[in-house]
């Protein structure tokens, strides 16, 4: 059996989280799934854009996805 203190261990983050605020769910769905198709995620993707914009050593913009197709009715 594990200690309260124990198990709120197991359930914390190992990287403090970051909050940003007014992005749409529609956005960060949009994104995540970009991400995906990238093989990447949305705190890589994130980060290595925080970087390049600091213009940190070696940093580089990450590659886009492919823009979606649209329906010619649109």
């Amino acid at each position: 059996m594990t200690s309260e203190e124990e198990r709120r261990r197991q359930h914390r983050h190992q990287h403090k989280q970051r909050v940003l605020r007014g992005i749409s769910d529609e956005l960060v769905s949009d994104f995540d799934a970009a991400t995906r198709a990238q093989g990447s995620d949305r705190s890589n993707i994130t980060r290595q854009l925080w970087e390049w914009y600091l213009h940190r050593p070696g940093a580089q913009l990450p590659e886009r996805p492919e823009p979606p197709t649209r329906d010619a009715d649109t």
